[in-house]
């Protein structure tokens, strides 16, 4: 209805000959908060008034008495300084019954995006263990937001962006070998900074299965002679300690040999992470490496670039980027003095390629990454590409509660909640609903017994109730004896006259507008908020009400009305990638 009384207003303008005097304006709509004053409402009067050089009520005048008719459209009037309100009769809201159940799963779609491509990428957390609840989070988020930019015609790559080269990677290996050695029997006080979890030693078992003794050697032959094994490094320098550990394991296996455990370990975690989330209904279109930007030598491509535009200098032998010359709070470090590249550098790489796939890219990161944005921003803009093309959505951590109890994550400790654990007790529908069900740069509190619950409080059960309840109505249907024919309803829908009948339409005519919105903001939490508010009309309106009434023409009109309702609860479900059973 917003675009039907959009194009009315142009056409009206157009009717006036304003010719030349007629500015580029973006005409307005915009529901009213209060029904007496009509239901929606245009302040396209005030935006054209000064232009035009006329008061806004004159204007607002000329502009209804030009307005075509419309059969939905009844009362127009001005309001305030030159508001122009649009009353819709009944009928029209009632048509989007017939909206719905023409187009069926596809409704709420629509061709916004005009197929602009957009590179996705979400969750990419580092391969050094399994995915925890925070990342649930961000997976949940990005998935979602896939799924409703697809729905409004975009075309949409997701990706998995594999930290496997990086410092982190080598401490994994580190933590599988010493694992390793252990099951062969040395003993080691294991270093502060490893990785801890169980995860790690049923690595370290799998490695010994494959290897057997080969790559057992005594701590004798290659741990650094200043520690001691038993004593491990008590008060001193723990990165320093595991970064001489790594460095004297490499030596001591050789390439081959250390890329046997590298490879093992970081194989063993992806393959976890990628049947993780694909239980939890996530899936990529590529998996992409950090390795490839090495090996296919883009990464260097990226630094000379940089070189060649000037944007460099060194200092104290680290090759610097003049980051702050472009916005940022400091320059960055592009090539250590040891020759190994950092992060940032193999980020002016993979955005570099970015730019060459899509038109719009969006990174989705944890909230400890905000400092993130403004150095890749600042690095684009020395490439001469355009930084209003990079969106960065930052994703607050989610906090578990069991109870008042609160549990603490890390990684490299082991103690922390897995996602697959999470979705083994509360299950799929639930954690992925409640992850979006709350805007993502906003703090969350994951509350289990609720996530659990089977109750009207729980807002994913009591969503799904009511699509539960809709196909129980059209069973019973078939149980009595009943028929119904959509058609008959559709040309009986002025028999709808309650307010409950008038709600849950009106919910209807905005599901379209609210996904659009949804998408170009970036926020799927409204799909939440908005099927919370249409359950609760439906339930309402179930509860209240009979739909198998004997009045052949009202039944037929209530169940095209329901059957609308059931129609745009699945859809915004699937978005959400919640499912919609049939029975409860």
């Amino acid at each position: 209805m917003k675009q039907e009384i959009s194009q009315l207003i142009e056409q009206a303008l157009r009717k006036m000959e304003l010719g030349e005097q007629l500015p580029a304006t973006a005409i307005q709509i915009e529901r009213t908060r209060d029904r007496k004053f009509g239901d929606f409402a245009s302040n396209i009067a005030l935006l054209l008034a000064k232009p035009l050089q006329k008061t806004p009520r004159e204007l607002a005048e000329a502009i209804i008495r030009h307005l075509p008719e419309h059969p939905y459209i009844g009362q127009v009037e001005i309001a305030g300084p030159g508001f122009i309100n649009f009353f819709v009769k009944t009928e029209g809201f009632l048509a989007v019954i017939a909206e719905v159940l023409k187009q069926k799963e596809q409704y709420g779609n629509s061709q916004l995006g005009q197929q602009e491509s957009v590179y996705l990428e979400f969750v990419s957390a580092n391969p050094t263990g399994p995915l925890h609840v925070g990342h649930g989070r961000g997976a949940a988020y990005g998935d979602t937001l896939g799924n409703l930019l697809v729905s409004q015609g975009y075309a949409v790559h997701r990706e998995y962006y594999v930290n496997d080269a990086g410092r982190q990677m080598a401490i994994l290996a580190l933590s599988v070998w010493l694992r390793y050695l252990e099951l062969c029997g040395e003993k080691i006080v294991f270093p502060q900074n490893g990785y801890k979890g169980e995860y790690v030693l049923g690595i370290a078992e799998k490695l010994k299965m494959h290897v057997q003794q080969t790559l057992h050697y005594a701590l004798s032959k290659w741990w650094p002679s200043d520690i001691t094994p038993d004593a491990g490094n008590p008060g001193g320098d723990k990165e320093k300690h595991v970064d001489d550990l790594i460095q004297a394991m490499q030596q001591c296996l050789g390439e081959t040999h250390y890329n046997v455990v590298f490879d093992l370990a970081l194989n063993d975690v992806l393959d976890d992470i990628r049947d993780d989330l694909a239980d939890f209904g996530v899936h990529f279109d590529q998996w992409f490496s950090e390795k490839q930007l090495a090996t296919q030598g883009l990464l260097e491509q990226g630094v000379d670039r940089l070189k060649a535009l000037g944007y460099t200098y060194e200092e104290d032998g680290n090759l610097w980027f003049k980051a702050t010359a472009f916005g940022d709070e400091k320059d960055r470090v592009l090539i250590r003095k040891n020759g190994q590249p950092t992060y940032f550098a193999s980020d002016v790489a993979y955005h570099a390629l970015k730019y060459q796939k899509a038109s719009r890219i969006i990174d989705i990161l944890g909230a400890d990454h905000h400092g993130y944005a403004p150095r890749i921003k600042a690095m684009l803009t020395a490439l001469g590409l355009d930084p209003t093309r990079l969106s960065v959505q930052f994703i607050q951590f989610a906090i578990l509660y069991r109870g008042k109890e609160r549990v603490q994550m890390s990684t490299r400790s082991g103690s922390f909640v897995t996602l697959r654990s999470l979705r083994e007790e509360v299950g799929r529908d639930a954690a992925r609903f409640f992850y979006v069900s709350r805007r993502h740069e906003q703090h969350m509190d994951f509350d289990l017994d609720l996530a659990k619950s089977k109750s009207n409080e729980n807002p994913v059960y009591y969503i799904q109730y009511a699509h539960a309840r809709i196909c129980s109505v059209f069973r019973q249907l078939q149980a009595q004896g009943l028929s119904y024919d959509e058609q008959e309803g559709l040309k009986h829908l002025e028999r709808l006259q309650l307010e409950e009948e008038k709600a849950l339409c009106d919910s209807l005519n905005r599901y379209p507008a609210m996904l659009a919105e949804a998408a170009l903001q970036y926020e799927p939490h409204w799909i939440a908020h908005f099927l919370r508010d249409l359950a609760h009309q439906f339930h309402t309106y179930y509860n209240a009400h009979q739909f198998l009434v004997t009045d052949t023409a009202l039944r037929n009109a209530r169940l095209c009305l329901i059957s609308a309702v059931r129609y745009v609860l699945r859809h915004g479900l699937t978005l959400i990638g919640v499912s919609c059973p049939e029975m409860m």
